[in-house]
């Protein structure tokens, strides 16, 4: 017969201290967690009642459908996550830090001999896990809902069922110098209308044009139906032997071996539908063939914006841990009056930097990382002042 006494049970692992989150961290995540969530999702609001107001007018003078607009709406939400989350990082630290430097709780934490550093492990982790998740955000999401929101805006102006690609696009092969011109795109995005393709003499006397009506992209290919062949020298000149009249199938690797959703949204001529390793792609193929100027320069602060734009987050942090000490016991309103300035502030050396990298008075990957460089170390010196 068992008794209470004779059952065993099998001891529990304890939890190391490592994987622990202290009481001092919990308590700090705790008093971010109110301010953070509130001013990531005024945000948020803020911008989606923006862009509403703005498509209302197809909903009462074009008669689109609300549903459509909503769509076009949403979609362009998660181009504002890079933006947002910066912001709500400075709110919360601000007001979080604010508050306990306003009751003395700073105070009380270093005269027992808890460093300022050690003080700010909480907020500075927060900021770190934004900057991850915008870069998540920014690399993978944003180009995929910018490109279905531009589609969305043509169904909503053309009234059409499906989503449309834009009609007689241009595309050029930097690598092979290939230029793809395409009339239009049926419904199904992988059969095209009205192709032509222009080859120049690279590797031979001959510059080529292909036509043909219809053509279908399978993988990484665009399989043109009865094409026509034409094949001239550099002079304009055409020998009879050269033009290829008959109906035959040819088969054209498509640009940097992209697949169809890329081939598509890269011929909107858009770089933020681009994720990082498309834009390095075209960087590489543009330098490679001798090309640059305000297209190449573009194509750069998009790339670095990639990384820069997320990791202001964690800037945001730094700086506002000394401001909240220096500033906090004067009240809530003066956080909240410095998340909007600082943020402001921000935002306008951003976009006088990238002006200056767009028109080539400054490196392009230096344009976008200035901001960031000059808000860091101001907040490191003022880090430095509070922990001495």
């Amino acid at each position: 017969m068992l008794t209470v006494s004779s059952i065993r049970t099998a001891p529990v692992a304890p939890v190391p201290r490592k994987a622990r989150i202290s009481i001092l961290d919990s308590y700090i995540f705790n008093e971010l967690a109110g301010p953070f969530l509130f001013s990531l999702s005024a945000f948020l609001l803020f911008w989606f009642l923006n862009i509403f107001f703005l498509a209302a007018d197809y909903i009462i003078n074009s008669h689109a459908p609300i549903f459509l607009v909503l769509r076009f709406v949403l979609l362009r939400v998660p181009q504002s996550i890079p933006m947002a989350f910066p912001f709500a990082c400075l709110f919360a630290t601000l007001l979080a830090f604010g508050r306990m430097a306003a009751d003395n709780e700073i105070v009380a934490l270093r005269t027992a001999g808890i460093s300022f550093r050690r003080i700010a492990f909480a907020p500075l982790a927060l900021g770190l896990a934004a900057f991850a998740f915008c870069y998540f955000v920014s690399d993978t999401v944003v180009p995929k809902s910018i490109a279905m929101s531009t589609r969305t805006f043509y169904q909503i102006v053309y009234h059409t069922q499906t989503l449309p690609i834009l009609p007689q696009f241009f595309r050029k092969d930097d690598a092979t110098g290939r230029v793809f011109y395409v009339g239009n795109v049926e419904p199904d995005h992988h059969t095209m209308e009205n192709i032509m393709i222009f080859e120049p003499a690279v590797n031979s006397p001959f510059r080529e044009v292909i036509n043909a009506e219809r053509g279908v992209i399978e993988g990484n290919s665009l399989i043109l139906k009865d094409a026509r062949l034409v094949r001239f020298k550099r002079n304009g000149a055409m020998d009879a032997f050269e033009q290829t009249s008959s109906s035959q199938n040819i088969v054209i690797p498509l640009p940097l071996g992209e697949n169809i959703e890329q081939f598509l949204n890269t011929a909107g001529n858009d770089p933020n539908m681009l994720d990082s390793h498309q834009l390095q792609t075209e960087i590489g193929s543009m330098q490679s063939s001798g090309q640059g100027g305000a297209a190449l320069d573009l194509l750069k602060i998009t790339l670095a914006q990639k990384l820069s734009f997320p990791f202001a987050s964690f800037i945001a942090v730094m700086i506002a841990l000394p401001l909240a000490v220096e500033f906090g016991k004067k009240g809530r309103s003066l956080g909240i009056a410095l998340s909007i300035v600082v943020y402001f502030g921000y935002y306008l050396l951003m976009s006088a930097s990238i002006a200056l990298g767009k028109n080539g008075a400054v490196d392009p990957y230096v344009a976008a990382w200035m901001p960031n460089a000059l808000f860091a170390f101001v907040g490191m010196l003022l880090f430095w002042r509070i922990e001495h």
